[in-house]
């Protein structure tokens, strides 16, 4: 990553550019100045200075900040059309969009950049040497955004990154695009890092994908926005089973391993929901304030609730065994059977109020669908911005929504760590004031990690309406000190 610096505390996180260690890189006029679809358009093209401020809203007397470079076409590029081959590998689960983006990318290359030949790498990243390739044409890929999954296929684990760079250079292949989770991204950085030692000229762009919505940075990643529409179909049955039955309860699992996104704005959206609990907001079941007795007092008053929870929420309370899959990532027990499971045990023992429980878990049916409208548009632009960052020359970065902005953002920024839940966020309130449900946390209780540190004092947060619980993952709408 790069650093530029300006007056009044600007800082530019710049990504990396083939020039940087390709002497006399040869340019080209963009073709787009030919197209006729940007005939009408007045500015074709991004100055070289504009960027996106990672924070819009600061004290007056506070600096500038971090900004990015923004995403868009380039007077010049890097590449001549014909000597553009270009590749696309899909990799970690599937989510909802990966069809589109696939399909903008073979479209934004063919019809405004002139390019024929693109590539679908087999099966994720073993798939550079382990299985064939997939030439994708616009034809090949023309409707396949109306399907869910992936057409080129996906897979999760570890990956030989020198057969990588060694199948990328023996096929000829010079722009690389990776669709993943942070997990693919850190891969793509290192790939990155061998194609730089090695002097080739690659570009090499990531476009994010997580269903859970905890990356960095970005405001939000595709396919979020479908996974929280068709969680309102679970959240929906679950209602009318707990609706129809006496003293019914619906528990819902969905998506978040890490972080509650997808539960909290499901819930948000539904208003069936009378519980939400996600991994940032630890609960206890037992005594005064736990979710047995507020079970209870919900369903006296009301004869039925809805408990939407994340697959990642509770798992300290239950045995945790050491095991990972082959992404790395922490094996989870199944939360919503072992709530479940409990609940029903409770209430048992109990023998005064008998309960109807129903469970739904619609987690690969979520994963499966095509992405909705939204989803299909933001997958439209995120590959597009791509496409314009590649053929510029730009590499070793990501194409993604910043405060609304596309923008180019350095690998290793969103890899830094993962975007989750502000407990202490106005956006958290207001789920709590819409459930009326219990925190289950006292505010002397909160450790250091659950309060973001550039956050204003409580009382301004209340006072500010740009404050940080009003973005969709509360990470850049922050008040700085």
């Amino acid at each position: 990553m790069k650093v530029v610096t300006g007056e009044f505390g600007y800082i530019l996180q710049d990504v990396p550019h083939l020039a940087d260690y390709i002497p006399d890189l040869p340019t080209y006029p963009n073709p787009l100045r030919s197209n006729p679809a940007y005939s009408v358009v007045k500015q074709y093209f991004v100055d070289m200075d504009d960027s996106v401020p990672q924070k819009i809203v600061v004290h007056r007397d506070t600096p500038r900040g971090v900004h990015f470079r923004r995403a868009g076409p380039r007077q010049k590029v890097c590449f001549a059309s014909e000597e553009v081959n270009a590749c696309i590998v899909t990799c970690g689960g599937l989510c909802p969009g990966l069809n589109t983006v696939i399909r903008e990318i073979v479209h934004s290359l063919d019809y405004m950049y002139g390019v024929s030949e693109v590539l679908g790498i087999d099966g994720g990243y073993r798939g550079f040497y382990s299985k064939n390739t997939i030439p994708l044409t616009p034809k090949t890929v023309d409707d396949i955004h109306k399907r869910g999954g992936t057409i080129i296929g996906t897979s999760r684990g570890g990956h030989d990154t020198m057969k990588i760079v060694d199948s990328i250079q023996d096929r000829g292949i010079n722009q690389v695009y990776i669709i993943g989770g942070d997990g693919t991204q850190k891969g793509a950085a290192v790939i990155y890092e061998e194609i730089r030692k090695r002097g080739l000229k690659v570009a090499v762009a990531g476009i994010p994908k997580t269903i859970d919505n905890d990356i960095l940075v970005i405001d939000k990643s595709f396919g979020f926005d479908t996974a929280v529409e068709e969680a309102q179909r679970a959240i929906n049955a679950a209602h009318v089973e707990a609706q129809s039955a006496e003293n019914g309860i619906g528990v819902v699992k969905l998506m978040g391993r890490y972080c509650g996104f997808i539960a909290m704005y499901a819930t948000l959206a539904s208003r069936d929901v009378d519980c939400c609990l996600i991994p940032e907001s630890p609960f206890y079941l037992e005594g005064q304030g736990g979710l047995f007795e507020y079970i209870e007092k919900t369903l006296k008053e009301n004869g039925h609730m809805v408990i939407v929870i994340a697959e990642g929420a509770g798992q300290e309370l239950l045995a945790a065994k050491d095991e990972q899959d082959a992404s790395g990532n922490k094996l989870l027990q199944d939360v919503g059977l072992w709530i479940s499971q409990k609940i029903k045990d409770h209430f048992s023992k109990q023998g005064k109020l008998p309960i109807t429980l129903k469970y739904i878990d619609p987690t690969y049916m979520i994963r499966a669908i095509p992405s909705n409208a939204s989803d299909n548009v933001y997958c439209t632009l995120l590959a597009q911005s791509a496409v314009h960052g590649a053929m510029a020359g730009y590499t070793g970065f990501i194409s993604g929504l910043v405060n609304g902005r596309h923008t180019y953002i350095p690998l290793n920024r969103i890899t830094e760590g993962q975007n989750k839940v502000v407990i202490t966020d106005r956006m958290w309130a207001r789920l709590l004031s819409s459930t009326n449900q219990p925190s289950f946390v006292e505010t002397k209780d909160l450790n250091d990690d659950d309060v973001r540190k550039d956050d204003a004092p409580p009382t301004q947060m209340l006072d500010d309406a740009g404050s940080s619980g009003d973005g969709i993952t509360g990470n850049n709408n922050t008040i700085t000190k």
